[in-house]
C-alpha cells in the first residue's frame, strides 16, 4: 500500500489513516489466505455470513450515509437511521458525519481542486489516496448543520469506532463461533468483509469516473455503467447521479439493478421511509437533449436550432402541466418524442 500513486504531487501522508487502511487491509486478505490455507471450510454458511455482512455494511454506505444523509433524497424513521448508521459504521469508511460532510464537498466542487477525491488527480487518487493524506482545505468545510442537530448521528460520531469493531468484527465472529466457526467468522466475515466493501466504495469514486457512458451530462466525468452498478448496490449509475443528485434512484428505469433503490421503495410501502425525491421525467429528457445538443456540430446546430428550441420549450410546457394533474404526462410519450429529437439528430 506504500506505492507512489497514492502519494501524489506534494501531498503530507496521514499516518492514522495509513496506519488504518494498511493494517485492515493487510490483516483481511492475510487473514483470508491463512484461513483457506490452515483450515479451508467456505461452507455455504459461511459464504452466507460473508455476504450477510457484506450486504449490511454496502446498502448502509449507499442508503444511509449517502442517499439519506448526504442528500436528503428521503426521510427515514428513527429505527432505519439507527440500523444504517450501526451497519454503515462496519464498512469503516469513517463515521457519517465525516462522510457526508466529504461526499457533499465532492459534489459541490465536482473535478475541481476543493473536490476531496477529484478524479482528474489520478485514478488512485480518487480510489485510496485521498485518504492516506491529509487535507489542507478541510478547514474551510465545517460539518453541516443538519447533520450536527442530528443526535443519532452525533451519537455515531462519537462512538463511531467502538460501534464499527463491536458489530463488524466481534459480531460476526461471535456468529460463526455459534455456527462453529470462530475463525471463519472473524477472518472472513468480518475483516475480509472490510476488504470487501471498502473497493465496492471506492470504485464509485474511481472507477465510476472512467468507465460507461454520459447520458445526461457530457462535462462530468461521471459516467452510466451497469457492471459497475452490480457491483456498487446500484450505485454505477453516476452520471445521472451527479446531474440528479436528490434523487433517491440511481437507476431510473425498471431493469436498472439499484438494490438501495429497491430497499427505498420497500421501506416506503411500510411506512419506514417517507419524501422520496424524484426527478420528473421532463426534467430527465430534457437533460438528455441537451446533452446531445451540447454534442452536435455548429453545422447541425443551426439545421436544428428550430427544433431543439421547440422541443425545450414543449418539455417545459409538459412540466408545468405535470405539476397542475400529477400522471398526466407519460413516460412513453417522453421517450418517443426523445427518439423522434435523436432520429433528427441522425438525419440532419
Amino acid at each position: 500500500f506504500t506505492c507512489y500513486p497514492l502519494l501524489m504531487k506534494t501531498k503530507t501522508p496521514d499516518k492514522f489513516n495509513w496506519f488504518w487502511l494498511t493494517f485492515l487491509h493487510t490483516a483481511g486478505i492475510s487473514g483470508a489466505i491463512s484461513y483457506y490455507f490452515i483450515d479451508g471450510r467456505f461452507d455455504l454458511t459461511l459464504v452466507a455470513l460473508f455476504l450477510g455482512f457484506f450486504t449490511l455494511a454496502g446498502i448502509s454506505i449507499t442508503a444511509g450515509y449517502h442517499r439519506l444523509f448526504s442528500h436528503r433524497a428521503f426521510q427515514a424513521h428513527p429505527i432505519v437511521q439507527f440500523l444504517l448508521l450501526v451497519f454503515g459504521a462496519t464498512a469503516f469508511q469513517n463515521s457519517c458525519l465525516k462522510w457526508s460532510t466529504d461526499h457533499r464537498r465532492h459534489h459541490t466542487h465536482a473535478d475541481k481542486d476543493l473536490d476531496p477525491y477529484n478524479i482528474n488527480e489520478g485514478f488512485m487518487w480518487a480510489h485510496m489516496g485521498w485518504i492516506v493524506n491529509q487535507d489542507p482545505h478541510i478547514e474551510r468545510f465545517p460539518f453541516p448543520k443538519d447533520l450536527l442537530a442530528n443526535r443519532m448521528v452525533m451519537f455515531q460520531h462519537k462512538y463511531y469506532i467502538a460501534i464499527a469493531i463491536l458489530f463488524g468484527i466481534i459480531l460476526p465472529a461471535l456468529i460463526g463461533l455459534a455456527l462453529g466457526n470462530f475463525w471463519g467468522g472473524l477472518l472472513i466475515g468480518g475483516l475480509f468483509k472490510i476488504v470487501a466493501i471498502h473497493h465496492s466504495t471506492f470504485f464509485i469514486n474511481s472507477l465510476a469516473h472512467v468507465w460507461g457512458r454520459k447520458p445526461f451530462d457530457e462535462k462530468s466525468t461521471a459516467r452510466d455503467n451497469g457492471w459497475i452498478a452490480f457491483l456498487t448496490f446500484g450505485e454505477g449509475y453516476h452520471n445521472f447521479h451527479h446531474r440528479f443528485q436528490t434523487d433517491y434512484r440511481n437507476g431510473i428505469r425498471w431493469y436498472d439493478f439499484d438494490p438501495t433503490k429497491w430497499l427505498i421503495l420497500v421501506l416506503a410501502k411500510l411506512g419506514l421511509a417517507t419524501n422520496l425525491k424524484s426527478t420528473p421525467w421532463e426534467e430527465i429528457f430534457r437533460a438528455k437533449v441537451n446533452k446531445d445538443w451540447e454534442q452536435l456540430p455548429s453545422h447541425k446546430q443551426e439545421q436544428l436550432a428550430h427544433v431543439y428550441d421547440s422541443l425545450v420549450g414543449h418539455f417545459a410546457l409538459l412540466k408545468q402541466k405535470s405539476k397542475e394533474a400529477p400522471g398526466i404526462i407519460t413516460h412513453q410519450y417522453l421517450y418517443q418524442a426523445y427518439r423522434h429529437w435523436q432520429r433528427q439528430c441522425v438525419a440532419a
